[in-house]
């Protein structure tokens, strides 16, 4: 399911749908989005419980420092991490809750009961729904593994606060409700995750 984005001919559609976001691609050049690409999806999801209700310099923090924890600094396994005692981990940043968001992802893992391998050919919609299954997985991470692992084009994380920020600020938004950030957002398809990464650029937040 997953297929090779031309970032430039992206750039150039969203730049004559909608002058607004043209202008934010015109003053923040390139689409980073591929170079911030996840190999691995299993660092792809950890990385992105990490990043919840964080703002973007917060959660690098606390990224840097877990993944200090590990010889190297390389990213761990699931069984190296399920070996950190929750003090361990809880002297780096992370909360309660994402602990154990973490020890369940690790669960499933261990147990075989995640097909994280499946992942490339399966639909969007079906990569949220298995996603979501893991504790503390809502929508909002799924998405970002669809953006940074699967390179899917066209996602908009309208739940994200950082997507709500930069529309608002933008287009001049008093309310930025979900349904209105979707209708704008419209304009934007087939790309809507390239013009995510735009967003996140114009608040100088972009992964």
């Amino acid at each position: 399911m997953t297929a090779t984005t031309n970032y430039r001919a992206a750039e150039r559609c969203l730049a004559r749908q909608d002058p607004i976001l043209g202008e934010i691609i015109r003053r923040h050049g390139r689409c980073g989005l591929k170079e911030a690409q996840r190999e691995d999806p299993f660092q792809a999801i950890v990385e992105a419980i990490v990043w919840q209700q964080l703002s973007g310099k917060a959660a690098a923090t606390i990224f840097a420092r877990f993944l200090a924890l590990f010889p190297d600094g390389a990213f761990p396994p699931p069984a190296a991490i399920d070996a950190k005692s929750d003090a361990e981990l809880r002297a780096v940043g992370l909360s309660r809750q994402k602990i154990g968001y973490l020890r369940d992802l690790c669960e499933r893992l261990r147990t075989n009961t995640l097909a994280l391998d499946r992942l490339e050919e399966m639909p969007d919609d079906d990569v949220v729904e298995m996603l979501t299954q893991v504790k503390g997985i809502g929508r909002w991470t799924a998405e970002m593994v669809l953006m940074f692992r699967l390179q899917r084009p066209d996602v908009l994380p309208v739940d994200d606060l950082g997507i709500r920020n930069a529309m608002k600020k933008a287009y001049r938004l008093r309310k930025p409700t979900p349904e209105r950030l979707l209708k704008i957002g419209a304009r934007w398809r087939p790309y809507r995750s390239i013009a995510a990464w735009y967003l996140w650029a114009s608040l100088e937040n972009a992964p």
